[in-house]
């Protein structure tokens, strides 16, 4: 149950900016030319300041321009024996050699430097060069070095009377300590340097040093304190055009925001700072700004894509040479692979990180990479191994003042001794986290607490107290999921929390049975309802609302230009794999290109949505109650079935108009094993014909999940909500074994419509977006019997491998889906839609409907609005559902056109939420419509919540590959019933399925039981 809530402790890098002392021969332009004037050596003099304004630009390219002009002057100044001018260039390259992230060279330079100015009795540029040598060692991370340097250098710069270097050499003592876990005496330091910077008027350094105070007030859990010394940096980093500093304040706002549990401001922050260290070639900014990122989307469940980011990250480090930041990043690639599951390179990650955070001398670090290893052995069941690390780290965070690491280590630390049964001890280590997570305002961390404490408490048997606690948590996690713009990602943080529910709902029901009549199984409902589709929820909420309306020119710019951004990839791509010799290395480089115009395509999505005063004005859509449920959604005919599966117990509630009742199931594991045995035996060729092994699967399932209902159910429509693999199990084929003939199939179909649901208040919502449109004026729209390929007999030529390729291109990302489903390439004709269509359009006048065979069949035509016009819409053709990438599902139409040219024919889930329709109904005559990316908490993610978002009030779905022929008299049956017997769609469809299975050819399940409503049932 703990898997996901015990938070691994990750490293979050925020930058502290190190100053170097500038060469005292680094003189304004108009100063550098009197001098010039009286001295020998002009030229070199002017190349010199030529050098300057190079690096003044503060790009990478600039960096090593000035490099050439610095080494052109050291040249001059060595031909005419100048060795202050010598000592000073030397300085200069090996400084711009440290920002360029290469720290071995900058040491030689400055070995070279030193001696010289030394020689030369430059008191001022010897402390300078000094102080130089501590800055490189600092970002090679070896602190004590630096301390030493450092303070070598301040009392050179107080006897030469250097006010700025010494300012800047007591900015760096300053990084030393906090790095070193010494915050005060940091602080000691950089209230000391301040007044110094200001007094020479050095505003760069103070920009520099508000943002390290800033940063000692962050790590100090003070995290109002901390922005507001960012914010005063930030705006004199702008005022000075100083784009480094100002990326690295911008990166540790983001990391104060993230820590208040402020995702969406975190990743607006990070996204701003990107940028700007790419452009000013800051490869150790950049590092840690995509390791931070990194951090974001492993905390909202999306590993894989933190794995990329960190990828990035560690490269970038290890050019930069940074060992502080590479044990940081070492720390998330650990945590990220121990989520995995893949422990022996989680510790692999965290030896390595270990051996730099020490060679470092970064204690922060290593008590986060101890705490880490520390889970990883609770995680095995070696609790008292696990409490030795644990307690390392704690001592080490408290030396270092890192009062929010502390706080999770007490967290896990507790959670350590409740898995031990010490629940006393457990809840006194839970308490004190709880006491410093709500100190430094970290909200993360303080629910995960509160879970812990919920969980002691429910073990010592005070279950009111433990209920009060996972309320404020729960109460929390809703609070942090607002504030996730991102669709996606909301919907990916809120799977990664499912175990507060579970635990809530769990505790809920254990209270119902000591007390009966308080409600306690109502609430448990409402819970459910809670913890399921709620971005779906807020997704039909959005649909009736034009977001767009208010946005900034810019944005909707930006949107236009990435939209067309990637048309002009894809033509290209075409192109290259058009030709007799397409260049595969351009082809990967143009998907690389495209991924990154897709991934600022959706940042640009969620800025939209997140400056939208139409999206704010949006209330959030709050799930329903019991009563709610009762009055809205059912009549005294319709009985819902929620379904809740758990760790230990499962739960179903069977609600009427004036009733709820409760049920304890078998665990998650007993029934998706019933569940995955009867979907096998209904779609397997080797059992689906076979009526005995079909009924003995049917009857064990619903033996676990129907069973106890029985008698509440009547011949009442049935609404049923499913959770987890029952999201996959065709309803209509389970059965209630009848006394006298156990083994006979006593289809649940027999006495029940069936409508799926991903969630009751789903039903609300839809429901209220229908409520005042006017109903369509034509009845039927049907898109059926596309050409697939150049091989089809509707044109003439043949395929080759060429036009093969170039149909891949055309219709994206649909090669990809084709290869996760089991259609070949190209997608075989289904000659029966053809069939199927025209039967259904003989029930209605012409006038009132729509065909579209053969070439018209295609994504231009579902696309270009008219099918608005319709009652109902209906799709016969292949489908495609992606389970790993839902945005790849979608619908084959045709692909290719009357004149034989290749287009793009695949209608894919984004086509289809952009899709404006009034429909009543959307038919999809496809294999495994109804699947999709089954991602826990929401449900199902696929092609029946983009209908639903279009406008469709219900939608008829297929769960696995039909067979054409059967599905094409299920149809025909189907459209019958609704058409000329007026039916409602529910009862149309379970006639169509009785009179199918009646046909001896047809009796399987595996025929008709495919087909499902969701949605709408009246």
């Amino acid at each position: 149950m703990f898997d996901r809530t015990q938070l691994i402790l990750t490293g979050i890098s925020i930058a502290l900016t190190l100053q170097f002392i500038p060469p005292v021969a680094a003189l304004p332009l108009e100063a550098a030319v009197q001098t010039a004037q009286t001295n020998s050596n002009d030229a070199a003099d002017r190349i010199y300041q030529e050098a300057e304004k190079l690096y003044e630009q503060g790009t990478a390219a600039a960096f090593k321009s000035a490099i050439i002009k610095y080494e052109e002057a050291l040249k001059l100044y060595r031909e005419t024996g100048d060795r202050a001018k010598q000592a000073i260039a030397l300085n200069s390259i090996g400084l711009v050699y440290s920002l360029l992230g290469e720290q071995q060279k900058a040491l030689a330079y400055l070995n070279q430097s030193l001696p010289l100015s030394q020689a030369a009795g430059d008191r001022k540029q010897v402390a300078s060069t000094i102080s130089n040598f501590g800055f490189v060692y600092l970002k090679l991370g070896e602190k004590q070095k630096a301390l030493e340097y450092f303070k070598q250098s301040l009392p050179l710069a107080r006897a030469a009377g250097d006010r700025s270097g010494e300012a800047i050499t007591l900015t760096n003592i300053g990084n030393t300590y906090s790095d070193l876990g010494e915050k005060q005496q940091a602080l000691e330091y950089y209230r000391q340097s301040l007044p110094l910077t200001r007094a020479v008027g050095d505003r760069r350094g103070e920009a520099i040093t508000l943002n390290n105070i800033g940063k000692v007030y962050s790590d100090l859990g003070e995290p109002q304190t901390a922005l507001e010394h960012y914010n005063r940096s930030l705006s004199l980093s702008r005022e000075l055009g100083d784009r480094t500093q100002e990326a690295t304040t911008l990166n540790n706002i983001a990391v104060v925001y993230l820590t208040l549990g402020e995702t969406q401001k975190a990743l607006e922050y990070f996204d701003r700072s990107l940028p700007l260290s790419r452009a000013v070639g800051n490869r150790s900014n950049e590092a840690v700004t995509l390791s931070n990122i990194g951090k974001i989307y492993s905390d909202l469940g999306e590993k894989q894509q933190a794995l990329e980011y960190y990828q990035q990250s560690l490269s970038l480090s290890q050019t930069a040479g940074d060992r502080s930041i590479q044990a940081n990043i070492l720390i998330n690639l650990g945590a990220a692979y121990s989520e995995l599951g893949e422990i022996e390179k989680a510790l692999e990650y965290y030896h390595q990180s270990l051996h730099f955070s020490r060679a470092a001398g970064d204690r922060i670090g290593e008590a986060t990479t101890l705490s880490n290893m520390g889970r990883i052995y609770d995680d095995a069941g070696n609790r008292q191994e696990a409490l030795k690390y644990f307690d390392r780290a704690l001592f080490l965070k408290r030396a270092t003042g890192d009062r929010s690491g502390e706080a999770t280590i007490l967290k896990n630390i507790g959670l350590a001794y409740l898995k031990l049964g010490e629940k006393q001890q457990a809840l006194e280590y839970f308490s004190q986290s709880l006491v410093l997570s709500r100190a430094v305002g970290n909200p993360g961390i303080e629910a995960v607490t509160l879970f812990g404490m919920a969980a002691a408490k429910r073990d010592l048997g005070k279950l009111n107290e433990a209920i009060k606690d996972i309320e404020a948590s729960i109460k929390i996690i809703e609070n942090l999921r607002t504030k996730i713009a991102s669709n996606e990602l909301r919907t990916s943080y809120f799977s990664t929390v499912q175990d507060y529910y579970e635990f809530y709902i769990d505790l809920l029901m254990q209270l119902h049975k000591t007390q009966p009549k308080s409600g306690y199984d109502a609430k448990a409902l409402a819970a459910s309802e809670r913890s399921r589709a709620r971005s779906l929820l807020e997704l039909l909420k959005e649909a009736k609302t034009n977001i767009r309306e208010g946005i900034s020119s810019d944005l909707l710019h930006q949107e236009q230009q990435l939209q067309q951004q990637l048309d002009d990839i894809e033509k290209r791509r075409i192109e290259l794999v058009s030709s007799s010799t397409p260049n595969q290395d351009a082809v990967e480089n143009l998907d690389k290109k495209r991924l990154e115009l897709l991934q600022k395509y959706q940042q640009n999505q969620t800025q939209i949505r997140s400056t939208s005063p139409r999206y704010a004005s949006l209330t959030q859509p709050q799930p329903l109650a019991l009563r709610e449920i009762q009055k809205q959604i059912l009549d005294k005919n319709t009985v819902l079935l929620e379904y809740s599966l758990g760790e230990k117990q499962s739960y179903l509630w069977v609600v009427t108009t004036t009733e709820i009742t409760s049920y304890e199931l078998p665990k998650r594991a007993d029934i998706e094993t019933a569940a995955r045995n009867f979907r096998d035996t209904v779609t397997n060729p080797r059992y689906r014909d076979l009526p005995k092994r079909v009924a003995e699967a049917s009857a064990n399932l619903s033996e676990l999940i129907l069973q106890p209902a029985a008698a509440q159910l009547g011949n009442k429509r049935l609404l049923i909500v499913p959770d987890g693999v029952l999201h996959y199990t065709p309803f209509a084929a389970l059965s209630l074994p009848k006394a006298a003939q156990p083994n006979a199939n006593n289809f649940l179909i027999f006495q029940h419509e069936i409508i799926t649901l991903p969630s009751a208040s789903t039903l609300a919502i839809l429901r209220q977006n229908y409520a005042d449109r006017k109903p369509p004026t034509q009845t039927l729209a049907i898109l059926a019997d596309p050409v697939f390929s150049l091989d089809d007999e509707r044109i003439k030529g043949k395929i080759t491998q060429t036009t093969t390729e170039k149909l891949e291109s055309n219709n994206l990302g649909l090669s990809r889906s084709l290869r996760t489903s089991d259609l070949g390439w190209p997608p075989a004709r289904l000659p029966f839609t053809r069939q199927e269509a025209q039967t259904i359009l003989g029930l209605l006048p012409p006038v009132s409907s729509s065909q579209k065979f053969d070439f018209d069949a295609s994504r231009t035509t579902a696309t270009d609005g008219s099918l608005a016009n319709y009652q109902i819409v209906h799709f016969a053709t292949h489908g495609i559902a992606n389970s790993q990438n839902p945005e790849l599902s979608g619908i084959l139409m045709s692909m290719v056109d009357d004149k034989g040219n290749l287009v793009n024919g695949f209608l894919r889930l984004t086509d289809i939420f952009n899709l404006k329709l009034a429909a009543n109904l959307v038919v999809l005559s496809a294999c495994q419509t109804g699947l999709g990316q089954n991602i826990q908490g929401e449900g199902m993610v696929g092609l029946t919540r983009g209908f639903m978002y279009a406008g469709a009030q219900r939608v008829g779905v297929s769960l696995w590959n039909v067979d054409d022929e059967g599905t094409s008299v299920l149809m025909q049956k189907f459209y019958q019933k609704m058409l000329q017997e007026k039916l409602a769609p529910a009862a149309a469809l379970r006639a169509a399925q009785m009179e199918l299975m009646s046909q001896e050819k047809w009796r399987s399940p595996y025929y008709w039981a495919a087909f499902t409503l969701q949605g709408e049932w009246k």
